[in-house]
């Protein structure tokens, strides 16, 4: 039976919604890129973590702030407490444990007392332009994360003249609504300076001042953490991206290749890898392609096999045919005409029944795959078989015998004409190999959840080692006697393929209760009853 191979000409047609939906999905992109930027992406939400630095530093600075806003009034509430001739000990060394700058100003924002003038140099900015290249790339990352985070930039800290104090801000709202204020300064090494101020009664306010570096030194404790995590994690998960790659993509580029071989009509050279260690979806695929290649190569040596052996079965007709005309062009003698004329008509005979029976084998995967099954019972299509048969009268004078079964059977799911072509072959075999004037039987009988159908005759039998050949398409062997091309050979083959379609088998035994003869026997699944 040839195969029905699918050409890409009778393959569906995928719509243009399809398509443009498979290109939008599959897209054109590599898996091992895939990967690595799903992982990435899982990478760059860790990197957001540098953004929460910006709000870490930030409640620092705020903290730092309140904290200089309550200095600023409890210093201020010493001051006032504090005699003038003593006020200056009290400044010197509360700015020594606080190690802040303070100043005293008047009502008109004159400076009337300086720790640094005392000699206490606690405030001290550093100049950049001499700093380490390690202090300036810190700076240059500050920068960077400052601009990307989007953080507020603080003003430039500037001095002011010991005379103009009202310059200052948070020292000129103190003195106008008698409350402490503080404000956030940016010295020229980046650090912030907190400047603070409260006044002190009626005579002026207290000013303090500090570069808060353990502030900047924090962040970037916190920064340089967070950036080993993360540089420690990218390359783990590249790692781990290529590795996953390399597991999923070079098998499948091997699927691929040995796909695209079998495509270009390499099948029989190519070995599609099997991957046997693998126990995942990629192993289940790699064994699956290479099942299907298989069957594939299966399917196209019977392919051959079945164009070999009809150009086989189609030239011995067609030579006696030619051999017949070329006698005819030649021969006068009307009685060896009419005996040539004769030969024509058996070959062409021969051949229509050949090429009818090879039509239907070619087609009868494809018709038995589309085909509808529904209950047939066998045992009324037996028995209407044998009754039909009968009434037509058979050759040589054998005799056709149903022994039905006692009660009702089960029905099978089938289509009718298919299995009543099936018996139709065997009892024609089996016709064929009886002697004259002995019986074929037919019988039904249920076995476990098969209905089994037997054909008996009294013939020669079938040789143990020959009973899986003439099963085989084309297969010649016919009783002694028989008429040169009365059949096509494809009878039981057609018989095997219909019965295989509806998920049964059919095989040959010899008879047991007889010294010769051949049985038959069709094993089809039954519906259950109910």
């Amino acid at each position: 039976m040839a195969p029905d191979i699918a050409s890409p000409t009778n393959r569906p047609a995928t719509t243009r919604e399809e398509r443009d939906l498979s290109l939008r999905w599959s897209g054109r992109v590599s898996l091992t890129p895939r990967i690595l930027a799903v992982n990435i992406f899982a990478l760059v939400m860790l990197a957001g973590g540098f953004f929460y630095l910006d709000s870490y530093r930030a409640r620092i600075v705020d903290s730092r702030v309140e904290q200089a806003s309550r200095e600023a009034r409890l210093i201020a509430q010493a001051v006032a407490m504090t005699p003038p001739s003593d006020r200056t000990a009290l400044i010197e060394r509360v700015a020594s444990e606080a190690d802040i700058r303070i100043r005293l100003y008047d009502r008109a924002g004159r400076m009337t007392l300086d720790t640094r003038a005392l000699g206490l140099n606690n405030f001290v900015l550093r100049d950049p332009d001499k700093d380490p290249w390690n202090q300036s790339a810190a700076r240059f990352l500050d920068a960077v994360f400052d601009t990307v985070a989007g953080a507020d930039r603080a003003q430039q800290f500037r001095e002011r003249a010991p005379a103009k104090g009202l310059d200052w801000p948070d020292l000129a709202a103190a003195l106008r609504s008698g409350e402490s204020s503080a404000t956030v300064w940016r010295a020229p090494d980046r650090t912030p300076v907190i400047t603070a101020a409260a006044p002190y009664g009626p005579e002026g306010a207290v000013f303090t001042s500090s570069n808060a570096r353990d502030i900047t030194q924090r962040v970037r404790i916190e920064r340089f953490r967070l950036g080993l995590v993360l540089a420690f994690t990218a390359g783990l998960s590249v790692f781990l991206s290529l590795f996953l790659a390399r597991t999923i993509v070079r098998p499948l580029r091997r699927l691929a290749r040995a796909a695209v071989r079998v495509r270009l009509g390499r099948a029989r050279e190519v070995v599609v890898p099997r991957l046997p260690e693998r126990r995942d979806e990629i192993g289940h695929l790699a064994r699956s392609l290479s099942d299907m290649s298989l069957a594939l190569r299966a399917r196209i040596d019977a392919t051959e096999a079945f164009a070999a052996d009809l150009a086989h079965e189609i030239k011995n007709p067609l030579a006696s045919l030619r051999s017949a005309v070329d006698g005819l062009m030649a021969v006068r003698d009307p009685a060896l005409q009419e005996q040539l004329l004769a030969v024509v008509r058996d070959d062409v005979l021969r051949l229509d029944r050949l090429i009818s029976d090879i039509s239907e084998a070619s087609r009868l995967d494809a018709q038995l795959s589309r085909a509808k099954f529904d209950p047939v019972d066998l045992s009324a299509m037996l028995a209407a078989m044998v009754e039909e048969r009968s009434s037509r009268g058979v050759e040589r004078d054998i005799r056709l015998r149903f022994d039905a079964p006692m009660g009702p059977m089960p029905r099978v799911m089938g289509e009718g004409a298919r299995l009543e072509r099936v018996f139709a072959n065997l009892i024609d075999n089996a016709v064929s190999f009886s002697p004259d004037g002995g019986t074929v039987a037919l019988s039904l009988a249920a076995s476990g959840d098969m209905l089994e159908a037997r054909v008996e005759d009294e013939g020669p039998g079938v040789p143990e080692d020959a009973r899986e050949a003439i099963f085989r398409r084309f297969h010649t062997d016919r009783p002694a006697g028989e008429e040169f091309g009365k059949h096509s050979g494809l009878g039981l083959a057609i018989a095997r393929t219909i019965v295989e379609g509806h998920q049964g088998s059919i095989d040959v035994e010899t008879r047991e209760d007889r010294m010769q003869g051949a049985r038959f026997v069709v094993r089809l699944p039954f519906v259950q009853p109910g």
